[in-house]
């Protein structure tokens, strides 16, 4: 133990930033930081807010902790200015960020691989609402392409609704699709250095697991074990390895799936930095695992020797 802490040097935690996801992340690389002196590595916390090469040349970090979630720092950004600095990070590199982060080219590359993932269409000012709405079969969630925590969503059933969900989501993106909705069962799976950890459902008393089910709400539940059958469990499991393989993501992350209403899997998305607090789904799969906090971020942060 020992041997690594000295190998891992100064531990530049990087955290909040300027994306709608700011106050999470916050969250996330406090938990970080007190998980990382826990561990007696030494580290410094870095808010990317604002000038982030000077702070970096200030506080000369060995390595990284990306804890930062949402644009501007789960989307290839920071990756990119961290290879040009030739500091090593944790997670996924640029291009696998930076698709994981767009739900559009993610969702393309899927369905060109034959994994199963919702209809969807993309949508604009010129959009036939109405026959949007028949094609996705009647009711659709409409989200802005590269955001997370579900921030600008919404579930929408007539054509109106779905034109004003579409002026809500191009606020935050000025991409926007609409997605078939489906019904069944909401799971999460973490990867865990190339492995998948213990499948988590997700049930909430919301129409869909939106930011306020997410973070603020007392009735929104986690399984784990997840109820589904040992076979069933491993096709999940299956499923999102392949899909985190897919867009080359490493080390680290979280892949979303819902299924439809005859149980069929498909795949919502990747998250390449997941929430890292106590309360975090990645952490509780961990623990399902047998895997404590603690040991969860050491064996994040060893990944990045």
């Amino acid at each position: 133990m020992s041997e690594l802490v000295g190998a891992l040097g100064r531990v530049g935690v990087l955290y909040g930033g300027v994306s709608s996801e700011r106050e999470i992340s916050l969250a996330s690389g406090s938990a970080v930081s007190e998980s990382l002196m826990r561990l007696s590595i030494e580290n410094i916390l870095i808010d990317v807010a604002d000038d982030l090469l000077n702070k970096l040349e200030l506080f000369k970090p060995d390595r990284v902790f990306v804890a930062l979630h949402g644009p501007g720092g789960e989307d290839g950004t920071i990756q990119g200015l961290l290879e040009y600095l030739r500091i090593p990070y944790t997670g996924s590199g640029i291009v696998a960020s930076a698709l994981a982060m767009d739900k559009l080219r993610c969702k393309l590359m899927w369905r060109g691989l034959g994994l199963p993932t919702a209809e969807f269409m993309t949508l604009d000012a010129k959009s036939d609402w109405q026959a949007i709405l028949e094609s996705l079969g009647g009711k659709v969630v409409v989200k802005p392409c590269r955001e997370g925590s579900s921030i600008g969503m919404s579930v929408v059933g007539n054509s109106q609704d779905l034109e004003v969900a579409w002026q809500h989501a191009k606020q935050f993106d000025k991409e926007v699709i609409a997605e078939r909705r489906l019904t069944g069962e909401e799971y999460t799976v973490a990867i865990l250095d190339g492995e998948a950890l213990p499948a988590v459902r997700i049930s909430t008393d919301s129409e869909f697991y939106d930011f306020a089910a997410k973070y603020h709400s007392n009735k929104t539940d986690y399984h784990c074990p997840s109820g589904l059958s040992i076979q069933h469990e491993r096709d999940l499991l299956d499923l999102c390895k392949r899909a985190f393989k897919s867009l080359d993501c490493r080390d680290w992350g979280r892949v979303d799936v819902m299924a439809d209403e005859n149980g069929a899997f498909h795949l919502l998305e990747v998250n390449t930095v997941p929430g890292l607090t106590s309360h975090s789904l990645v952490p509780k799969a961990a623990s399902a695992a047998g895997i404590s906090f603690d040991q969860l971020v050491l064996k994040i942060i060893e990944a990045s020797l």
